[in-house]
This record gives structure tokens, C-alpha cells and sequence, in this order.
């Protein structure tokens, strides 16, 4: 029997320098079981069943899903505290104990897709890839055989109110009571970027790690723009934000709280005493504290709304240390260049870069035109992986581990040829262009301050996900922008012209010629007029000679 252990939820406001506001939800379920010795589990308390079940029949070891409209503006709004790409994202660890890897794979993309009403359906092997060194697990174990990882992006997925209705229903509380109330969904995708992510993995029971927790953590992130929400001022609050306030924390949740981050130091209405600090991302960041199960905190009103005001403070941001950008290059519809940009903006630290690219078999790689420069200059890779494409089987997979001097920014370029499909494999819209993924970019970045290496003390969510080994360095992964590419393109409007003609020829043609073979002619009498026939009466009644 599977036994609740802890549930929570928070959530952190962070003002952003560009008078945007960034919101970011955490929900943490802790569940004392372990799939993983082959234990049966039919009794569920918080832990939603659906994913409990997934986890036991495919014998996942950790499974990752987000679902991310628009593209997070890293050099305007800083680092997420969980990033996304656009479009829909999965990628798991099977246990060792799985035989058929890919038919597992295929069997829970279809599931997946059914609980949250998205187009994972559409995950196969042509989109599938298995990185060798990317996206080691975030949990317990030491598993690095990368035949049981499979990852896969869908960057055309489009993310609406069907997505975010099964996520809720996963909640403790689902969206009756708690930070869960203030999901309205015609605000939250009002918003210049919405993400949400369920991320389960294994996690340590106890300080001695002797017995194994599954965490099921839910996120969701949102910047809402200054300029949409129609007000143009750098104040906002939780009703201007979600059209809705607290009311109470959720019952079955034993932490339920709201960061502020008072770095710049905003104007907070109500204020608290409660304040914390916590090292995100290599930075120190003060935060006062809203304790949602103290009653204290909603006053005699039974409601709760905090307003927060800022200043222009346009040139006091910290620059990302890391961050990518993807562009095509080239012209016409043969050949092209994907570049990708890697950018280290530290004053004297280098640091090494993981890349991955997984780019469709529809664009045909020459990997000897592969360049890497950083100032001008060869920038030699440590570790190459490349595994070839395969027309309409698999991708092309590049992993690159690379140095990026510091202050540089590092280019990496590879040509291409665009293939010609078959006339069934266009989308319904072919001349939209067709989407490659994400580029991805994980590295270890050194850290300003040092780092919280004790991973049992209780911290924020929002700075717990990652596992932080050395006080020197934090790890961060980075999404660019996708693609879009333009393939050769038949006019698909030619087989309407055609048979447009055909059906005309054929019709007046053919036609006639039929109607002149088939018709039977007959000589017949042409029928007097009524004037005759008039006349005819009158002289049959005088008894003179008809006419």
C-alpha cells in the first residue's frame, strides 16, 4: 500500500525589469512507495492514479512533459526557474527492466496523450532521438544507459484551455481551493508566455536516503505583458493578474505559500515581516513570505490580494551568464545553413556547453561542412556524437560538448539540403513552412555566489529541482528559438485545375457526341396554331371545308 507523505504548493512573483511580471506556480507531492522492486500499489490518496498506474505498467524511472506557448525571452526577463520550449516536450527513463524500449515508448506517447489532450500521438521514430550524454536523470540512481532514454519535441503543438483542465484535475485540490483558484484560464493565456510542466522522478525518503519517495512536481509559468493587460503601469496585483483573489490555502496541502521577490525592493500592500532568501540560478535573492495556512494572513475579510509596485530599473538587471539563439540562413529551396549562437557573457570564466540538435530527415545534414568558431577563431569540440538520419525511420542526433571562452559568443554552423516529400506527406498547410525543434544547451555555469549543496534541508521549490553537487557552479539548460523552414512545395492547386478541365472537355465533348449516337429523330406533325384551330371551329359549324 502506497502511503501519502507530503504535499505543497507555492507560488513566486517576480517583477521583471521590463515592467512585465513573471508568476510562477509549484505543486510537490511526495508519495512513500517504490515501483521500482516490483511493489503493487492499488490504494491512491493525493498521488493522481492515472499517473500512478503509467508509472507501474511502463515501468518508468522518470518522465518529463511540458507543454509551452510562446518563446521565453532569456536576454529580457532573465532565467525561468524551470525552462520549456515552445511546443510540447517529453522525454523519460525507463527502468532496465524494459525489454521493448520503443514499443513501450509508443504505448505510453498514445496514453499520454489521452490524459492530456494533446497530439502526443504524433511522437514516433521519426521525431524520437536518444541523446548520449543530455538529460541524465534528475532523481536517485546512478542509470546512465542512454538506451533506456527516449526524448522528443512537438514545437507546432498548440497549447489551450483542453491542456490545462486534465493538469488541474491532477492537483490535491484540484482548482477548488489553494493557489489552484487562481488559474482562470481566459487570464492565463492572455499572457506573452504560458508553460506548464509534471515532472515525476524518484527522490530520497529520508536524510539517509535508505527508502525511495516518488515526487510528482507540477509547474506552471506565466509572464503577463505590461502593455496587454491595457494598463501601462508597473502596478500590479493577484486580481489585475488572475482576476481572482485567495480565499484559503488548500486543506489537504501542509505548505502553502507566496514568494515576492523585494530584491529591487518593490512596494508591497499588504507587507509581512516573514522574509527569505534563497540562491537561484548562481544569484542571492531576498523574498518576502505569505504563509497561506496562517488564518492571519487573510485578515477579517477571508480574502487575500497583494499589490506590488516598481520603479524603472531598466539597466540594474543581472545578465544571463548563458544563452542561445537558432537561425536559418541561405536561399532558395536546395540548400541552407542552420546556425546556432551560444553566448557567454562572464567577465574571465570559460565553461563547457552540452548541445543537442535533432533536426527532421527531411534536411539533409552535411556534417563535414560543420563548423565551430568562437573570436575568430576554430573552436575544437571535446566530444562529437552524431548519429545519421534515416529518410522517414529517424533524425539526425548531434551532441557536442564545447568551451566557450569567456565574453564570446561561440557559432555553430551546418548545411544542409532540403528533401523533396512525397505528395501524402505535406501538412494541410505546406506553404506554413514545417517546424524543427529546439536546440538544446545544458551546461554547469559558475555561480556568483556559493551554492546550497544540502539537498535535504527543506528549500523553496523554486530552487530545489535541480540537483546542486558544488557550491561553485549551478546547472541550467537553455532552449532557442525553433525553425521554420520552407521545403519545395508542388502547386496543389494544379490537380483542382486539372480535373476543373477534364470535367469541362468531358462534358461538353463527349457529351454532344453521346447525346448525337443515342438520340432516336422523328418526322412529326406540326401542330396548328390556335388561330387555325379557331378558325377550323367556326367552319365546321357553318359546314364549310376545314382549312
Amino acid at each position: 500500500m502506497g502511503q501519502q507523505h507530503l504535499s505543497l504548493e507555492e507560488l513566486v512573483i517576480r517583477p521583471l525589469h521590463s515592467g512585465d511580471i513573471y508568476a510562477s506556480f509549484q505543486f510537490r507531492t511526495l508519495w512513500e512507495t517504490d515501483f521500482m522492486k516490483g511493489n503493487k500499489v492499488s490504494h491512491y490518496r493525493l498521488f493522481p492514479k492515472s499517473l500512478g498506474q503509467v508509472i507501474s505498467k511502463f515501468s518508468v524511472r522518470e518522465l518529463h512533459i511540458s507543454f509551452t506557448q510562446g518563446y521565453w525571452r532569456t536576454m529580457q526577463w532573465g532565467q525561468p526557474f524551470l525552462p520549456a520550449p515552445p511546443g510540447a516536450e517529453l522525454w523519460v527513463w525507463f527502468q532496465d527492466t524494459v525489454t521493448d524500449v520503443d514499443g513501450t515508448w509508443k504505448e505510453l506517447t498514445n496514453v499520454l496523450s489521452g490524459i492530456f489532450c494533446a497530439s502526443l500521438n504524433f511522437i514516433d521514430s521519426t521525431n524520437t532521438v536518444q541523446p548520449s550524454a543530455s538529460f541524465k536523470p534528475l532523481g536517485i540512481g546512478n542509470v546512465t544507459d542512454h538506451r533506456f532514454l527516449r526524448y522528443a519535441t512537438l514545437p507546432r503543438e498548440i497549447v489551450c484551455t483542453e491542456n490545462l483542465t486534465p493538469w488541474k484535475k491532477l492537483l490535491p485540490c484540484g482548482s477548488k481551493a489553494g493557489l489552484a483558484v487562481l488559474m482562470k484560464s481566459e487570464k492565463l493565456f492572455h499572457s506573452s508566455f504560458h508553460s506548464e510542466a509534471v515532472h515525476i522522478r524518484p527522490v530520497c525518503g529520508d536524510v539517509e536516503c535508505k527508502s525511495v519517495s516518488w515526487e510528482l512536481r507540477q509547474t506552471l509559468d506565466v509572464v503577463f505583458d505590461l502593455h496587454t493587460s491595457g494598463q501601462g503601469k508597473r502596478e500590479w496585483s493577484l486580481f489585475k493578474m488572475f482576476a481572482r483573489t485567495l480565499t484559503d490555502a488548500c486543506p489537504l496541502a501542509s505548505s502553502s505559500k507566496i514568494y515576492i521577490d523585494i530584491t529591487d525592493n518593490p512596494e508591497l500592500s499588504p507587507a509581512t515581516p516573514l522574509l527569505s532568501q534563497a540562491v537561484v540560478l548562481g544569484d542571492r535573492r531576498t523574498f518576502s513570505v505569505y504563509d497561506l495556512t496562517d488564518p492571519s494572513t487573510f485578515g477579517t475579510m477571508r480574502t487575500f490580494n497583494v499589490q506590488i509596485k516598481w520603479k524603472n530599473t531598466e539597466g540594474d538587471m543581472l545578465r544571463p551568464l548563458l544563452h542561445a539563439e537558432r537561425y536559418v540562413a541561405g536561399y532558395g529551396l536546395q540548400t541552407g545553413e542552420i546556425h546556432t549562437l551560444m553566448y557567454n557573457q562572464h567577465p574571465y570564466r570559460s565553461f563547457p556547453v552540452l548541445l543537442l540538435d535533432s533536426v527532421p530527415w527531411y534536411l539533409r545534414l552535411y556534417v563535414h561542412t560543420l563548423t565551430v568558431t568562437s573570436k575568430g577563431k576554430d573552436n575544437k569540440p571535446s566530444y562529437i556524437h552524431y548519429q545519421p538520419s534515416k529518410d522517414r525511420i529517424r533524425p539526425h542526433l548531434l551532441e557536442m560538448l564545447v568551451q566557450l571562452p569567456p565574453n564570446s559568443v561561440t557559432e555553430v554552423t551546418v548545411q544542409f539540403e532540403r528533401a523533396l516529400l512525397k505528395w501524402t506527406e505535406y501538412t494541410p498547410d505546406p506553404n506554413h513552412g514545417f517546424y524543427v525543434g529546439s536546440s538544446v544547451v545544458s551546461s554547469l555555469v559558475p555561480s556568483i555566489v556559493a551554492m546550497d549543496t544540502n539537498n535535504t534541508r527543506d528549500r523553496p521549490l523554486f530552487s530545489s529541482f535541480f540537483p546542486t553537487k558544488e557550491e561553485s557552479s549551478y546547472f541550467i539548460r537553455v532552449y532557442t528559438e525553433p525553425l521554420l523552414v520552407n521545403l519545395p512545395t508542388p502547386d496543389f492547386s494544379m490537380p483542382y485545375n486539372v480535373i476543373c478541365l477534364t470535367c469541362t472537355v468531358v462534358a461538353v465533348g463527349y457529351g454532344s457526341l453521346y447525346n448525337l449516337l443515342t438520340r432516336n429523330f422523328q418526322i412529326e406533325e406540326p401542330n396548328p396554331g390556335l388561330a387555325k384551330r379557331i378558325a377550323n371551329v367556326i367552319r365546321r359549324m357553318r359546314g364549310v371545308p376545314l382549312l
